[in-house]
């Protein structure tokens, strides 16, 4: 093992398992919030959130994803007309919303993001490969997009991730002029209690997964 190898392995040990209490914040407590409270979400705390989730991994460390956060009154009147109707309420509501989206030529970073594979970008080059770009930067950035929700909870914030929007609106009001695609929205804030919903079934084990 050669010295970098080994100080990287030293640096890296394998992680001890969370505490119920962490698990729960994560996920078995953690509900999809469709009302919030009037509780500001501070830059301070999105840098945070930004510090957090961008160490999850993607394919190449290509890292695609692009967010925007709405939060002043003039980004929600933008974002407004693109919503569908059921979900205006509950997202002029939210402290925050990211826009979350996907940026198709992602590949032009990696020289600098997976400089120990100088050839990487080639792959996503041409129009012959623009198939092969589009797939991984919406795989990936759909990754780093659950990665976001997390580092949220794990920071104490509330998420509401929804579909329900119009892509091509949402495209030319905010990532107009650029390679970014739209993919999900995420209220951010603290949830209102009142305005869950019941806790809806999960489906099994031996209904999702096989061991081979």
């Amino acid at each position: 093992m050669s010295a970098t190898s080994a100080k990287v392995t030293s640096m890296t040990p394998s992680p001890a398992p969370l505490d119920d209490a962490a698990l729960d914040v994560l996920f078995r407590r953690a509900r999809t919030q469709n009302g919030w409270l009037p509780r500001p979400v501070s830059d301070e705390l999105l840098h945070a959130l930004f510090d957090l989730w961008r160490y999850g991994p993607t394919a190449a460390n290509g890292q695609p994803a692009r967010v925007v956060f709405v939060r002043t009154p003039e980004g929600k009147a933008r974002l407004r007309p693109c919503l569908s109707a059921g979900n205006v309420d509950k997202t002029m509501s939210a402290p925050v919303t990211a826009v979350i989206g996907y940026d198709v030529a992602f590949h032009e970073h990696l020289p600098r993001l997976f400089p120990h594979s100088p050839s990487a970008r080639d792959g996503f080059m041409g129009e012959q490969n623009i198939p092969r770009a589009e797939a991984s930067a919406f795989r990936n950035g759909t990754l780093q997009g659950a990665y976001l929700m997390l580092a949220a909870r794990a920071l104490g914030l509330d998420c509401g991730p929804m579909s329900g929007f119009d892509h091509a609106a949402v495209d030319r009001e905010f990532f107009a002029g650029t390679a970014i695609r739209s993919n999900f929205l995420c209220n951010l804030g603290y949830g209102d209690p009142a305005k869950l919903f019941g806790r809806l079934p999960r489906l099994t084990f031996e209904e999702c997964c096989r061991i081979v």
